[in-house]
């Protein structure tokens, strides 16, 4: 399908020079078609931009369900979604982010507005899972943990949050996992949480 193979390879320049950087002329030339055939498709590179994002939330999402379907408790559900979070954040270059948040400020509002939903729900349900299951403190408020983690989440992508990790937003994620989790498990829920880290220590 054309409008695949244009996302596709548009995601890629973007990745590699930054979304200021790459032009339509750029995108139209690497993939051997007319502008004209471009814009048959895309309006302009803020329609571009806008598909690409629904995209990728899509992906997201799907790929988060599936996650949440074979996962075998909720700790290893939060942990597996961890791991796809932190290897999807790996694709993205913090310029990327940067271009984003200064260039088309709409899109990236919406695009925020609407993860922060889905990463809220999908953690609400976590945690009433691992709650029921005896591995997370009885006690917890889903609502405001919930709400502390997208906080929190929003702090990661943060430019100067990044550049003070010396760029590395990989190795800020996965702290801001782990910090997460032992502090919503209870004490057989710390055992199974160990258990499970030491399995992807395993596999990594």
């Amino acid at each position: 399908m054309e409008q695949d193979r244009i996302l596709k390879k548009s995601f890629e320049l973007f990745m590699r020079y930054g979304i200021r950087s790459v032009t339509m002329d750029d995108i139209a030339r690497e993939l051997g078609i007319s502008k004209k055939t471009l814009y048959q498709t895309v309006d302009n590179k803020a329609d571009l931009i806008g598909k690409l994002m629904q995209r990728h939330m899509q992906e997201e999402k799907e790929a988060m369900e599936a996650i949440r379907l074979r996962a075998t408790d909720a700790i290893d559900e939060m942990l597996q979604i961890g791991s796809f979070v932190i290897e999807r954040v790996s694709e993205i270059t913090p310029g990327t982010i940067y271009d984003l948040q200064k260039y088309y400020q709409s899109l990236w509002r919406r695009m925020k507005k609407e993860m922060q939903e889905h990463v809220y729900g999908i953690i609400i349900d976590n945690l009433q899972r691992g709650i029921e299951q005896g591995l997370y403190r009885k006690e917890l408020e889903p609502e405001i943990v919930a709400l502390l983690y997208v906080g929190k989440s929003l702090l990661v992508t943060d430019e100067e949050t990044v550049e003070a990790c010396s760029g590395n937003m990989e190795k800020v994620h996965r702290e801001l996992i782990r910090y997460h989790a032992y502090g919503i498990t209870s004490a057989s829920g710390r055992q199974l949480l160990e258990k499970h880290l030491l399995a992807q220590e395993k596999l990594r």
